[in-house]
């Protein structure tokens, strides 16, 4: 009994993780507020994140790599106010998966 106790964490951890993510994600959504240069590069990632956050199971792993996503779309991205907006989501989307479940 133990053993499932250890893996009902891990499942609420990730679970945590997930809900934590896609807070980012719809805050990063809000803040793209009009068009601008690179913003197709944004949208095909949303696409991807989004199809993501839908899958049944979690893997970290996935979620890492979306983030380093994320870093080649500010790479891409010319307009210098949403460079900012979206490298303050890149930083809050690594916030988002240390996060761990509460003990109970």
């Amino acid at each position: 009994m133990s053993s499932s106790k250890g893996t009902e964490k891990n499942l609420n951890d990730f679970e945590v993780k997930r809900k934590a993510v896609k807070l980012v994600v719809a805050h990063l959504k809000k803040k793209v507020s009009r068009e601008y240069m690179g913003i197709q590069y944004l949208i095909e990632w949303f696409e991807e994140m989004d199809a993501l956050l839908e899958k049944e199971e979690f893997d970290i792993k996935e979620y890492y790599e979306m983030r380093k996503q994320l870093n080649s779309v500010i790479e891409s991205t010319l307009d210098e106010e949403m460079r900012t907006k979206i490298r303050n989501s890149w930083y809050s989307f690594g916030k988002a998966l240390d996060k761990k479940a509460k003990p109970y």
